[in-house]
């Protein structure tokens, strides 16, 4: 009993850490999905926008569980400063550096976007772009740092979940590309102007 009672933070560190990095690959995915059109045909923006900051909310809520149980074991000692500031650990300094910038950046992404309605438009989608690298140093903390990281099955979780998200991309930029040119005027459009009507002729009597 009292070794499942000392090793039961870390299974709950690697647990919590694995379903908070399936939860952000789900709330990018999703948010491409959202951002591509590819949803909403059959439901309303309000939902998607909904289920896409759950998504979020939930990862966010997964890594405080993953940080707290890295707090709690005994086996790497991780104190407070540790867990916060990069490159201060002494067990895989590199590796929980990116877990360490993952948290920033996911902290960031969540705040601005519970603030969306104070911030400036620009502002925000700046912010909430950094969803992109916050997904590869989570992806590169998990590999090289995690138990998990490293086996056939997390290796094909990732591999999947990178190629979802890359196709996914590159449907967003056709998307985004195909509205920008049926909304941009042609050169044709620009450059005939409609012709001024031909005053009638007036007939001068002959003298």
């Amino acid at each position: 009993m009292i070794h499942i009672s000392g090793t039961l933070p870390w299974y709950v560190a690697r647990s919590s850490g694995l379903v908070a990095w399936t939860l952000l690959a789900a709330a990018v995915a999703w948010g491409l999905l959202m951002t591509s059109g590819a949803v909403r045909a059959w439901a309303k923006n309000s939902w998607l926008l909904d289920l896409h900051r759950w998504l979020g909310a939930l990862a966010l809520t997964f890594t405080a569980v993953h940080v707290l149980a890295i707090l709690a074991d005994t086996y790497t000692h991780f104190g407070l400063a540790t867990v916060l500031v990069p490159l201060t650990a002494s067990w895989h300094p590199v590796a929980v550096a990116w877990g360490i910038a993952s948290l920033y950046l996911l902290a960031a992404v969540e705040v601005t976007s519970l603030l969306r309605r104070h911030l400036r438009q620009k502002l925000w989608r700046r912010v909430h772009y950094a969803s992109f690298p916050l997904f590869v140093f989570a992806t590169v903390h998990g590999v090289s740092a995690g138990t998990d990281g490293r086996t056939p099955m997390a290796i094909a979780a990732v591999v999947t979940a990178g190629s979802a998200l890359a196709f996914l991309v590159v449907a967003r930029q056709r998307a985004r590309r195909a509205t920008t040119l049926r909304r941009r005027p042609t050169a044709v459009d620009r450059h005939i102007q409609p012709s001024a009507p031909v005053p009638p002729r007036v007939h001068q009597p002959a003298h």
